[in-house]
C-alpha cells in the first residue's frame, strides 16, 4: 500500500506498508524518487538500534540522494518498536524481541518486493543496481545481508557502523541472562527500552554467520566506511577493524563528527559533517553504478 505525499521540488516520495504475515510484523517505508525519467539506481537505507526512518538525518539524506538522481528507500524494521505513530516507540514488546535474524528477514522481504516490482514507483527502480546504506547497527545488517546475497547487492555504505553484532555490555548481558529481560534508557524519550533473552540467543545460535570480521576477507563488492572521529557510541577502532578485514574498502574519517554527524532529533537542519557524509556517499554510488 502506498500514497504520494508532499515532497520538495526535484523528487517524489511514495509511502508503502508491507505485511510479513507473521508476528503482526509490518515494514513501513518510503520510496524517494528523482523528478526525472528512470529507471534509477536504488539505495536502501537501514536505521540502527533505537533508530527509525523518521529520525533526524534519514529523511534529509533520502531527499538529498533522490535529488542527485538516485532512488532512496527508507523503512522501519518491522520490530524496531515504532508502529503507526512514526515518531513514537509504541511497540516496546516488539522492540524487546528484535533479533538480527528478524531484521535480516525484513531486508530479504523488502528486497524481494523490489525485485517483484511490488514497491511504489516500480517502473522507476533499477533492480539491477542496488546498494545498502546502514547507520550503526544498520551497518552490520547491511553487511550481513550483502555477505549472504552477493549477487543482489552492488555495494555497501557504512555510517558509523558497529563491527560486531554482539555490542551489548557484559553487565547488560548478565542481567538479561539472569532475569530474561533487561532495559536500556532512551535518553531522548525517557523510556526504558527492553531487550529479551532471545536477542542474545539469536546471536549465539548464528555466531559464525554473524561474525562480520571473519567473513569480510572473502567479500569483494565495493564498501565505503564513513566514520566520525568524535563518535562516542562507536569508536574509530570499529571502522579500522572493518577496513582491515576488507582491505579493498575505502575508509573515510569525518573530522569533528559524532555518532549522528552532529544532527539532532527533531531535525533542525544539516551539519557540515552530515553534508560531507552525503557527498562522499553520492560519489561512491555514482562510481559503482556508472
Amino acid at each position: 500500500m502506498w500514497t504520494a505525499s508532499a515532497a520538495p521540488s526535484g523528487m517524489h516520495r511514495k509511502d508503502f506498508i508491507l505485511n510479513l504475515n507473521k508476528e503482526d510484523r509490518k515494514i513501513r517505508g518510503e520510496v524517494h524518487l528523482p523528478d526525472s525519467t528512470g529507471p534509477h539506481p536504488v539505495v536502501i537505507i537501514c536505521h540502527g538500534f533505537k533508530g527509525f526512518k523518521e529520525w533526524g538525518f534519514f529523511p534529509h539524506t533520502a531527499r538529498s540522494l533522490a535529488q542527485s538522481g538516485l532512488a532512496a528507500i527508507t523503512f522501519n524494521f518491522s520490530m524496531n518498536g515504532v508502529g503507526e505513530d512514526p515518531d513514537t516507540f509504541g511497540e516496546l514488546d516488539k522492540f524487546a524481541r528484535n533479533t538480527f535474524s528478524r531484521e535480516q528477514e525484513d531486508l530479504q522481504f523488502l528486497i524481494q518486493q523490489l525485485y517483484n516490482r511490488s514497491l511504489p514507483g516500480a517502473d522507476f527502480l533499477d533492480i539491477h543496481r542496488v546498494a545498502l546504506l546502514g547507520h550503526s547497527r544498520g551497518g552490520a545488517n547491511s553487511l550481513l545481508f550483502a555477505l549472504d546475497h552477493t549477487d543482489a547487492i552492488h555495494g555497501v555504505i557504512l555510517w558509523n557502523s558497529v563491527s560486531r553484532v554482539d555490542f551489548f555490555s557484559d553487565e547488560l548481558k548478565q542481567e538479561i541472562r539472569k532475569k530474561g529481560r533487561a532495559t536500556l534508557l532512551n535518553a531522548r524519550t525517557g523510556q526504558e527500552m527492553p531487550v529479551d533473552r532471545e536477542v542474545l540467543d539469536d546471536i549465539e545460535l548464528h555466531r559464525e554467520r554473524f561474525d562480520l570480521l571473519s567473513r569480510l576477507p572473502g567479500f569483494t563488492k565495493p564498501i565505503l566506511i564513513l566514520q566520525g572521529d568524535k563518535d562516542a557510541a562507536v569508536p574509530i577502532q570499529a571502522a579500522q577493524d572493518l577496513r582491515n578485514a576488507a582491505p579493498h574498502a575505502d575508509l573515510h574519517l569525518i573530522h569533528g563528527a559524532g555518532h549522528t554527524f552532529n544532527v539532532v532529533h527533531p531535525f533542525q537542519g544539516s551539519t557540515p559533517q552530515l553534508n560531507e557524509a552525503i557527498e562522499a556517499t553520492t560519489r561512491f554510488l555514482r562510481e559503482i553504478f556508472r
